[in-house]
């Protein structure tokens, strides 16, 4: 009769929980490891040790996993007792994964360094004696709990989670998990081929036919994302941040990685929409930096996989000057080095194409990149279709910004409150009254004609960050005007705070531009009020100030977004431009109906951190839309180009 409870492991706390168990079914004990086939008669196991010996409880998780039979992990690391995961047979979501989460969210802290020390010298981590009895029987209980769950057709409390418990001072709390695409034992990333690289789009309704949404958060779509990813302990993010002091509502999302944490940011007139952005943005940067939803296959040269493969010279490397520097980080691209590819679709060739994917995911190619890349055109959207629309916004909104830059256009002024939009006056107010800067907007539309905006705010009081700049693009003049704003005025307080702590070491940058290396560089070189002459060509008070309805044709709204994205998609092939895109899309996120792209652009200009990282060589573009937009009656040379670092952050 199949009804026995199999337990894995010994020690006191296997023992404890056997006894308890035995009262009410019977009870198999399987050892600390399980060496042969788990007997037919057994319907549920637990494996539960007192000491935490990560080779052994791979084994067995593997084995359990293998056997088809539902089971119930625990633990004990040092003097935290681990309860859960309750594994289903055949679903992703095990010991290892929450284990994973559990350390590269606490990645930073004093206790988990600790343990990876011990792991790393004995390969275990053993029962901290000075645990007392009662924690492990506090264990026991809640162990025994889960396991009736099981038994008893429920949903147990560790579907999915884990309870963490400390067994001196019995605190507890349970946290959500979510799978680790790369676990070893569970995960199931799909091999990358050119058939799941092919779009086909689909129409989507909008929300609201002046929007570029598919959906509209709401307040179970808020609680939806902090359950399924925010998490101190084992989130796939962690430790929200209000920001109150900023002239908006703004929040800061902690993401942690093996690559180092980096905060997220949302910005909205509410700081529960906020916060859901600031975890939109963090799950696209986690998309973004690796692989997560498909396993990378292709490895060869560009030579011989030409017919098929982007060209990388086509989006921008780098010069001879750059690569003759001793100390440059990158080799000039070889047509007969192997490198890794991933598959990505071109609307243009209406066909998959494979591109480097050190183009595609920026933190996957360590020492065999071609260049630096970053989150260029990275998107985030409620449909496929949502994400790459956004991306390519990303892609335009950075290329108009850094046109502007690099060939010192004098872009048309825009008077903000000739928008007839009272919201963005009222956001241009409020940057004055509360922060202390006035809002200049500027018209950095290029060829595609698609609305992009450069927003620089303009500091009236003695002390802070002199000038912030950032930008926005969207087929709105508005939203991208808004866009913008709410990311300069972002950043106010810590530039100020910076700038006035470092200034010594800003001036040093100014007169240096090689020493600008990281992304807050760029920004902080012109908060310094010594650097504001570089900025002329933008700030000319001779010239008119021009209205939105000047500059912008009105435009019909679509209630379909597709409609929208296929009149782009159309405009960059009347241009001969390439529009390629890369699903990043992991199961992390497919969880909750989400999707992330990267769209790659050839031609246009990507952003880069790091004056020495500027990739401008190669992109003849630069040269010539200056005289297609009338600003210039020639193209331009290179030795023409701003030759100072771009003030974007």
């Amino acid at each position: 009769m199949k009804d026995k409870i199999a337990i894995v492991g010994e020690g006191r706390l296997a023992d404890l929980v056997a006894e308890s168990l035995s009262a009410e079914r019977p009870v198999l004990r399987l050892g600390d490891a399980i060496r042969s086939d788990v007997p037919e008669s057994v319907v549920f196991v637990v494996a539960v040790h007192d000491e935490y010996r990560p080779s052994a409880y791979q084994a067995i998780n593997m084995a359990l996993r293998e056997a088809g039979i539902p089971w119930l992990s625990a633990t004990v690391i040092a003097d935290e007792g681990i309860v859960g995961p309750y594994v289903r047979p055949g679903e992703p979501g095990c010991p290892h994964c929450a284990l994973k989460r559990r350390t590269t969210s606490s990645a930073d802290d004093a206790k988990q360094l600790e343990m990876r020390m011990t792991l790393w010298k004995k390969g275990v981590v053993k029962r901290d004696p000075k645990v007392p009895p009662w924690g492990l029987r506090h264990m026991r209980d809640l162990i025994v709990a889960e396991a009736r769950s099981a038994l008893g057709r429920e949903t147990p409390r560790t579907d999915g989670r884990i309870y963490l418990v400390d067994l001196c001072t019995l605190e507890g709390s349970r946290h959500v998990f979510l799978p680790d695409p790369f676990c070893p034992v569970c995960g199931r990333l799909p091999d990358d081929t050119p058939e799941s690289a092919r779009i086909d789009l689909k129409p989507r309704p909008k929300t609201d036919p002046r929007t570029f949404r598919v959906k509209s958060l709401t307040e179970t779509d808020f609680s939806r994302l902090q359950e399924d990813y925010l998490d101190d302990r084992t989130g796939v993010m962690k430790e929200a941040r209000l920001q109150l002091a900023h002239p908006f509502s703004d929040v800061l999302v902690l993401l942690p990685s093996a690559f180092g944490d980096e905060w997220t940011a949302g910005r909205s007139h509410a700081y529960p929409l906020s916060l859901a952005s600031a975890l939109l943005e963090g799950l696209e940067r986690n998309c973004g930096t690796t692989p997560r939803g498909k396993k990378t296959v292709v490895r060869d040269s560009y030579r011989n996989l030409a017919d098929m493969a982007l060209n990388p010279t086509d989006v921008g490397l780098y010069s001879p000057e750059q690569y003759a520097d001793e100390d440059f980080p990158f080799e000039p691209f070889d047509q007969d080095a192997p490198l890794t590819w991933v598959w990505g679709y071109s609307f243009m060739r209406e066909s998959p194409i494979l591109v480097p994917e050190g183009l595609v995911y920026y933190h996957a190619a360590f020492g065999g990149s071609l260049a630096n890349e970053g989150s260029n055109g990275c998107a985030l959207g409620g449909s496929l279709e949502e994400a790459v629309f956004h991306g390519v916004m990303e892609a335009v909104e950075r290329d108009s910004f850094l046109m502007a830059w690099y060939a010192r256009l004098p872009l048309p002024r825009l008077d903000p409150f000739s928008a007839g939009d009272r919201e963005l006056g009222l956001m241009a107010e409020r940057l004055i009254a509360v922060a202390g800067y006035e809002l200049n907007l500027f018209n950095a539309t290029t060829e595609n004609g698609i609305p992009s905006i450069w927003a620089l705010a303009k500091n009236k009081r003695r002390t802070g960050a002199n000038l912030i700049c950032a930008a926005g693009a969207s087929l709105d003049p508005v939203r991208a005007a808004k866009s913008a704003v709410y990311e300069l005025a972002g950043f106010t307080r810590f530039l100020s705070e910076q700038a006035e702590a470092r200034r010594e070491e800003i001036l040093e940058m100014l007169g240096d531009s090689n020493r600008v290396e990281e992304m807050p560089h760029h920004a902080l070189v012109y908060a310094l009020p010594e650097a504001e002459e570089r900025l002329r060509f933008l700030r000319n008070p001779e010239r008119p100030v021009r209205n939105f309805a000047d500059e912008f044709a009105e435009r019909a709204p679509s209630p379909d977004l597709t409609e929208d994205l296929r009149g782009v998609l159309n405009r960059f092939r009347r241009l001969g431009l390439e529009v390629i895109v890369v699903d990043q899309t992991s199961a992390e996120l497919s969880r909750n109906g989400l999707h992330c792209v990267k769209v790659l652009i050839p031609g246009l200009l990507p952003m880069t951190f790091g004056h020495r990282m500027r990739r401008v060589h190669g992109l003849d573009r630069l040269l010539k839309v200056p005289m297609a937009l009338g600003y210039t009656d020639r193209p331009l040379t290179e030795n023409e180009l701003n030759p100072y670092p771009h003030p974007f952050l």
